[in-house]
């Protein structure tokens, strides 16, 4: 079903460049944040795995997956209508709807949170027969279940700041505080030399005193901006049919996201112990650095594509999406080459020899994020322009894709299984939606004039990976080629980044001309 959106017939033509440009700037503190946060975040993971022993850390993992597949529907798709309706409500002035949805997204994670948590907690011994391993602590899942509610509320405000057009808050928020608390948890778990239980209590602890610093600043916010006095109870209005005929078919996406994030650890844990768990979820957030970028600035992009397609504006959608794609593509290669093509030695130069074996796993992911990088937002868009029906379609083929491979190979295979089967179902979901573009009106599946520079981005990558493969260097050494590649790279294909119309401020430096200028 196709949600339709009144448009003004007298709207003037949006300015591409101007839409654009708002994109890739605002996006850029949040991409700056993303580092940030994405780099402390990864020194509590490494510490974490160095501080407990395999079968603990494989314990951990499989608990904060159990989380993970509960998260993704304690909103039954309610997070993913509040970037896409809130801005509509916004700019049409419907403040009624906009308050009565975010009340509609609180009552709904209340609500399931309830019943998922009673249900873990009422069946222990339900859980426990899904484990293999019998050392395994179910308790660590007990302690853990109670994330799904505090990451959802997190979601909301996310979505929310996101939707009024504050990454100020986004960035302190999201990329500040919540990682320098978990950093926090983990330094007093390594300075203590605790248990694996002291962490979970403390994640929760930390995670929970994050969501009530952003609940105070975000009814800051509403009050300097005056929403809190367009606020009137009576006239409040659930626009249920309206957002869940948009979310509950979205779920499907959810499914995707937990089929391929969670559900391969939770069948390793079923038919193997909590060692093999370790080995391929330590690899992961090594991997998920190459989503960095592209998570940055989809916070924005979703906002954005909805006011286009509020004033009908596909050519704009289009110019904003490729755009998009290509800065994308060069901002996440550097990470790309170090997690793809020079896998093996920062797998153990990270985790030590004993995880030498994951480097293949993620090499894999690795690829199969970067896969969806540069091909851009293709997802995001067929739902801001209601492609709902071929979303879900493509949704639960992925799906059971991702289940069968798993279910095929995990048994035989184990981790190798695991990374086998989420590598082939991320990329063939992604070639779907790319080919899905072709139905949207003013959208290309693809821009030829960008064909040389995926082609640079091609050989770049995979010859680092040879060279790496053949010669076995050392990491450092292979990290200064990777970088003197990405330069390359850039400098190659800085014409078709427009740099000087997205971030003219930067030509304003001297050395920062040379770099980025592409006038003679």
């Amino acid at each position: 079903m196709e949600v339709t959106v009144e448009k003004e017939k007298n709207a003037k033509p949006s300015q591409k460049g101007d839409a654009t440009r708002k994109q890739i700037r605002g996006s850029s503190l949040l991409l700056a944040g993303r580092f940030i946060s994405t780099g402390l975040n990864f020194i509590s993971q490494v510490l974490i795995v160095r501080q407990l022993t395999q079968a603990d850390y494989g314990a951990w993992t499989y608990a904060l997956s159990v989380v993970a597949f509960f998260q993704g529907i304690s909103t039954l798709g309610l997070r993913r209508g509040i970037t896409r309706f809130v801005p509509i409500y916004h700019e049409n002035d419907e403040y009624d709807k906009l308050f009565g949805t975010i009340f509609m997204v609180l009552i709904t994670i209340a609500l399931t949170s309830v019943v998922i948590i009673g249900a873990i907690h009422l069946s222990p011994e339900t859980l426990a027969r899904l484990i293999n391993d019998k050392e395994q602590p179910v308790f660590v899942i007990l302690i853990l279940i109670f994330m799904v509610p505090v990451e959802a509320i997190d979601g909301l405000l996310i979505g929310l700041f996101a939707s009024l057009a504050s990454p100020k808050a986004i960035f302190f928020r999201k990329h500040i505080l919540g990682p320098c608390l978990k950093v926090a948890v983990v330094l007093a778990l390594v300075y203590f030399n605790s248990s694996v239980m002291f962490l979970a209590y403390g994640w929760i602890g930390g995670s929970l005193l994050g969501v009530i610093i952003y609940i105070g600043m975000l009814i800051r916010m509403m009050l300097k901006q005056g929403f809190l006095a367009r606020f009137n109870l009576k006239t409040t209005t659930m626009p249920v049919k309206e957002i869940f005929a948009f979310t509950l078919p979205l779920m499907s996406s959810d499914l995707v996201n937990i089929v391929m994030h969670s559900m391969d650890t939770l069948l390793l844990g079923y038919f193997h112990d909590a060692s093999e768990v370790a080995a391929y979820r330590v690899i992961l957030p090594a991997a998920h650095f190459n989503k960095i970028v592209m998570a940055s600035f989809g916070l924005l992009y979703t906002p954005l594509a909805a006011r286009l397609f509020a004033k009908n504006d596909f050519d704009g959608i289009n110019n904003l999406y490729w755009r998009t794609a290509i800065w994308m593509a060069i901002l996440s290669f550097p990470v790309f080459a170090l997690t793809f093509s020079l896998a093996q030695p920062l797998t153990v130069l990270l985790y030590k020899a004993r995880y030498e074996p994951s480097w293949i796993y993620l090499a894999m992911i690795s690829f199969a994020y970067y896969f969806n990088v540069v091909l851009g937002f293709n997802g995001l868009t067929l739902k801001v322009l209601g492609k709902i029906k071929y979303v879900v379609t493509i949704n639960i083929v992925a799906a059971l894709l991702n289940i069968s491979l798993a279910l095929f190979l995990i048994p035989r295979y184990g981790a190798l299984g695991a990374a086998i089967g989420t590598t082939v179902a991320m990329i063939v979901h992604n070639i779907l939606k790319q080919a899905g573009l072709r139905m949207a009106s003013g959208m290309r599946i693809f821009e030829w004039k960008y064909l040389s520079f995926y082609l640079i981005i091609l050989v770049g990558g995979f010859g680092l990976f040879l060279i790496q493969y053949f010669l076995t260097m050392n990491v450092f050494v292979a990290g200064g080629l990777a970088a003197a590649v990405s330069c390359i790279i850039f400098m190659i294909t800085r014409s078709k980044l427009d740099v000087e119309e997205t971030f003219p401020e930067l030509l304003k430096l001297p050395l920062m001309k040379k770099v980025f200028s592409t006038k003679k």
